[in-house]
């Protein structure tokens, strides 16, 4: 997870360039989306080379981007990461308990 002094870097970054005033939570969801989608162009046709080793670098940064931007969204809502994943992933044990197999045709 990210660590509490990273957070305070994305939040000084942004504070230092005024940036908060264009932060809502339609801008930066947009935002996550946006950047999601570079992340997934570093393996358009890729073929087979699905580990898309010579382009780490950029799957790095587009990777950090995502990040970056989910931080200032759950910023923007007020939102503790580890709280709200942890309680995302006991719903999901809930959901898809060990040995039990999706039907995905029956969904």
């Amino acid at each position: 997870m990210i660590s509490e002094d990273t957070k305070q870097k994305i939040i000084a970054f942004r504070d230092s360039r005024d940036w908060k005033k264009y932060h809502n939570g339609k801008d930066l969801a947009i935002s996550i989306s946006l950047e999601a989608s570079e992340l997934l162009e570093c393996y358009q046709w890729s073929a087979d080379d699905v580990n898309r080793t010579s382009k780490i670098k950029d799957i790095k940064d587009e990777l950090a981007d995502v990040l970056i931007y989910c931080e200032m969204f759950a910023d923007y809502y007020g939102f503790d990461l580890n709280e709200i994943i942890n309680a995302k992933l006991i719903k999901n044990l809930e959901k898809y308990p060990e040995g039990k197999m999706i039907d995905l045709k029956n969904k």
